[in-house]
């Protein structure tokens, strides 16, 4: 939680006390359903909690908006991001159906009322959100593919509607691919540790 504090120290006694709880939430949790490598579970904060709340450096949602978690694995971004905003919708999705028992039951524990976590492919997704957001599940051709028609036209936020990707290393042949605008965020820019070094997010609208 140290170096939660030490970038957004600006957070509620509720936001802090839900995030605290997630070091213990997921060390149970995945005991039993392994959602997390072993080797990441002790850095669970930076690697997982921290590069998830990158988002929000980035854009602070305005009330009302609606989020699509795709391939949110143990329920990140998602659950951090619900944390931050909990005046936006958040739709958490996989197709792992174990992976969403874990979202449903940390989001139950946490007592987070603005998460629906659902086991589904995107492509089967019927709604259209302000934002798709997602960490690395593909590259970013084929994401793009998959969430087409997933987004909604009107804007309202400070960023235009669209995806919203957290990406490591080089993925500059990817962007060439894509026919769409985008601007890449690294992490290094906000962020000191090395883990953040290659780490970028990516917004492609």
């Amino acid at each position: 939680m140290n170096q939660i504090n030490k970038y957004f120290p600006d957070l509620s006694v509720i936001q802090k006390d839900r995030l605290a709880k997630l070091g213990d939430l997921y060390k149970d949790w995945n005991e039993k359903i392994n959602v997390i490598s072993r080797k990441d579970i002790d850095q669970l904060y930076e690697r997982h909690v921290l590069h998830s709340m990158a988002i929000a450096k980035i854009i602070e949602f305005k009330k009302g908006t609606t989020i699509l978690d795709v391939g949110t694995g143990g329920g990140f971004p998602g659950v951090p991001l619900a944390i931050l905003f909990p005046e936006v919708e958040f739709h958490l999705i996989d197709s792992t159906g174990k992976k969403i028992k874990v979202v449903e039951a940390v989001v139950e524990a946490l007592g987070l009322e603005n998460v629906e976590a659902s086991h589904i492919r995107v492509q089967d997704v019927k709604h259209s959100y302000d934002f798709v957001v997602s960490r690395a599940v593909t590259n970013l051709p084929d994401f793009l593919n998959w969430t087409k028609n997933k987004i909604d036209k009107k804007s309202f936020n400070k960023l235009k509607n669209g995806i919203i990707y957290l990406k490591g290393g080089d993925f500059e042949d990817e962007l060439k691919i894509i026919k769409k605008k985008c601007k890449v965020f690294p992490l290094s820019d906000y962020f000191s540790e090395e883990f953040f070094e290659t780490k970028k997010i990516v917004h492609i609208f």
